[in-house]
């Protein structure tokens, strides 16, 4: 994976208070730490840095959409992201980012790289069962739904079960003591 530049957030020249900083994310980012699960995508992240005395605050949001393929038919389609993160930033004498929610820096850092949070983040945010919307609504036309259909088994003219006349009279000893 290679740290990309642009998730840097230099913090040492800015005051204390509250920064914003917008990201448009596409493919490239996610193919830059070798994840190739989407087919494009096109996401707005806006993340605002709350720069305290002591301490940082991190919230980030980030809405957009990441073409994927359906589980069920294979046909790509843009499925909606939406995801938000908080991360407490605070100086410690090593690095440390074992908690989710807390990033421990050295004291001697001016910069902190966001891009392994957002990348987790919006991974995360995509359902792991990916169904194309045309095919809950049944609007989808494809050659996999097509052939399904086909061969899907035929309904017998009678409704009647098919049993076997042996268990018959067993059946009649279940109903007999009711």
């Amino acid at each position: 994976m290679m740290k990309l530049k642009e998730f840097f957030i230099p913090f040492s020249g800015l005051k204390l208070g509250k920064h914003e900083f917008e990201y448009k994310i596409k493919n490239t980012f996610f193919e830059s730490f070798g994840y190739e699960e989407f087919n494009g995508a096109s996401i707005a992240l806006k993340a605002i840095l709350n720069k305290m005395s002591t301490m940082m605050e991190l919230d980030i949001h980030a809405k957009g959409t990441v073409n994927v393929n359906c589980d069920l038919t294979s046909e790509p389609f843009d499925q909606q992201v939406t995801a938000d993160l908080q991360l407490v930033i605070k100086f410690g004498d090593e690095y440390n980012d074992e908690d989710d929610e807390i990033l421990i820096i050295p004291h001697g850092e001016h910069q902190v790289n966001i891009a392994q949070y957002v990348y987790e983040m919006l991974v995360l945010a995509v359902p792991q069962k990916r169904v194309h919307p045309g095919v809950l609504d049944g609007t989808l036309q494809s050659e996999a739904l097509d052939r399904l259909e086909e061969l899907q088994p035929k309904e017998t003219k009678d409704n009647k079960e098919d049993t076997d006349p042996r268990w018959d009279d067993l059946k009649k000893l279940l109903t007999d003591n009711k």
